[in-house]
């Protein structure tokens, strides 16, 4: 019989709106995990105090 083999299989990053997943290599045991990558829902604007009236 055919072994399976161990290496895992390079999974495409995962994309939507306001997220990104990339899968990040593997460690010494063999476990692989995945890094999420936020993008800003809006966008900051520095505050101006008004003006007195």
């Amino acid at each position: 019989m055919s072994e399976k083999s161990k290496a895992k299989s390079k999974i495409p990053d995962g994309k939507s709106r306001f997220l990104t997943t990339r899968q990040k290599p593997a460690n010494d045991k063999g476990y692989v995990g995945y890094e999420t990558i936020w993008e800003d829902f809006q966008k900051e604007v520095k505050y101006v105090t008004p003006k007195k009236p």
